[in-house]
């Protein structure tokens, strides 16, 4: 390895080469950015200055809102850069950068659905008791225990993909730096890599994603089985809905490319995987939890259409 000379820059092969193609998906992507730029920034504000929207259940939408603008942020602006470019360089720090704040804020955001669902599950089941086991202190514990956490995840990526040497070629078959593709570039053995991203990823991704699931059996079974209320069951039915779709929109891609880390799967399919929860669920998250969600609409038209 002594006398191979290190690559410090790497080349992003981006979705496609064709040349025709690449002007129209600029646009298309850039209007998906910008869409999920306002939708999100909209559901903060309105969630920091409307009193009502003042609950835990709110609390962690204006976290979801904050990690999917900067989730989106870390790979599509680059990714519009080529569009308009053709194949574009990333410098070897500028890819371990994107790396880590990729794997921060998706685990993050894995973590947080599942704090969501728990938020639900108490909120449905133990209603007395909500109050006292969502109060704020321990809202706030469960959101930086979140960040934490996902901030600890990606750091253990970017150590040990930084342990790695790049002396051969250094074109990533992806519009971003994502570990798998950039791992396979490695002079060294990179299987220790690809392991952590099995084991620990994996769990992350698996973990939150039963417990979700488990979540959600429960409080089906107990609104068919206690709340004799129609009214109370559609609306509890309402919120849920919304949450398992935003989880669904996540998680399936996720678990495709994650697990297993290694399946063989296409360059194309990982990406358009990708594609689904760094582009798309971004987008598709504000309008599910504004057009499923009454008081969220309530207080858009108030602060968006009043008068006083």
């Amino acid at each position: 390895m002594d006398n191979q000379t290190e690559v410090r820059k790497f080349i992003l092969l981006g979705l496609t080469s064709l040349q025709g193609l690449q002007k129209f998906l600029f646009m298309l992507f850039l209007l998906l950015y910008l869409s999920t730029l306002l939708g999100n920034v909209a559901i903060k504000i309105v969630v920091a200055c409307e009193p009502r929207l003042h609950t835990p259940m709110y609390f962690f939408l204006f976290n979801l809102s904050c990690l999917d603008i900067f989730y989106s942020t870390v790979a599509v602006p680059k990714m519009l850069a080529g569009f308009l470019l053709g194949h574009h360089g990333i410098s070897y720090t500028g890819c371990l950068s994107q790396l880590h704040f990729f794997y921060f804020l998706g685990s993050s955001e894995d973590m947080l659905l599942a704090v969501m669902a728990y938020d639900r599950f108490v909120a449905i089941c133990y209603p007395l008791r909500y109050t006292l086991i969502m109060s704020p202190r321990a809202c706030l514990l469960l959101a930086v225990g979140t960040w934490t956490i996902g901030f600890l995840h990606a750091l253990m990526h970017t150590v040990m993909t930084s342990r790695l040497h790049f002396c051969g070629p250094n074109h990533i078959q992806h519009y971003f730096c994502e570990i798998k593709p950039l791992v396979k570039l490695a002079c060294n053995s990179s299987q220790l890599n690809l392991n952590l991203l099995s084991i620990i990823t994996g769990s992350i991704v698996i973990g939150p994603f039963v417990f979700t699931l488990f979540s959600y059996l429960y409080i089906f079974s107990f609104l068919r089985l206690k709340v004799q209320s129609k009214e109370g069951r559609r609306k509890a039915f309402s919120t849920c809905i919304s949450h398992l779709t935003v989880v669904a929109l996540l998680y399936v891609p996720v678990i495709f490319n994650y697990v297993p880390p290694s399946s063989g799967s296409s360059a194309s399919w990982t990406m358009t995987a990708t594609l689904m929860y760094t582009v798309v669920a971004p987008v598709l998250n504000p309008l599910i939890y504004t057009l499923r969600n009454v008081e969220v609409k309530r207080a858009l038209k108030r602060r968006l259409f009043s008068s006083e």
